[in-house]
């Protein structure tokens, strides 16, 4: 029997065309794929939580396959991950998106080296949460710090995880304040 049991699932696009200067040529565009599913620990201790990890790599490849088809992937240059786990669940429950959620992100756009940024609360229904980018290839480019709010208004019921992959086009609009640019990243450890 399958721990993934999906209620629905919901797919956010923003277009920014500027932040207050002059529009941009190519629109910025970030995506956040998410799914709510029963969550198979609401209400109870469960200590091996390592099977729900594995078997959430096939909802993460949903989701990243998902944000691929929307953004294209050759256009992605940022991503991220969150979890909004309902309130009879625990922070764990949603720390196995970290393993899960940046192993199909890195399957899908093939094998991208910086680290995948994270986010997640134990919360109510409704809850909103912002949730970090960077730069796929390396952490340190700082033109492509950026952030993207995540939420469902009837999700996470309390014996619910709402599960989200995030992925954008690019860097912020307007991006001016210097640092490592991806064109200098050159070290390809995930950070320079």
């Amino acid at each position: 029997m399958s721990l993934i049991e999906i209620r629905k699932r919901s797919l956010s696009v923003e277009t920014i065309y500027h932040e207050g200067g002059p529009p941009v040529a190519t629109p910025l565009k970030l995506a956040a794929a998410c799914a709510v599913i029963r969550n198979p620990y609401a209400g109870r201790y469960e200590p091996d939580l390592m099977p729900f990890m594995a078997e959430l790599r096939s909802l993460g490849t949903l989701l990243a396959t998902e944000l691929v088809e929307t953004l294209g992937r050759d256009q992605v240059e940022v991503y991220s991950k969150a979890a909004i786990v309902g309130v009879n669940g625990e922070l764990e429950h949603g720390a196995v998106w970290h393993e899960a959620g940046g192993w199909a992100m890195r399957e899908v756009l093939g094998e991208p080296k910086a680290i995948v940024p994270s986010s997640k609360a134990v919360a109510a229904a409704g809850y909103r949460l912002m949730v970090p980018l960077h730069y796929i290839h390396a952490a340190y480019v700082r033109s492509h710090y950026n952030a993207m709010e995540i939420g469902i208004q009837d999700a996470p019921r309390p014996n619910e995880i709402l599960f989200a992959l995030l992925m954008g086009t690019g860097g912020r609009v307007h991006a001016r304040l210097g640092g490592l640019s991806k064109e200098q990243v050159s070290v390809h450890d995930g950070q320079r």
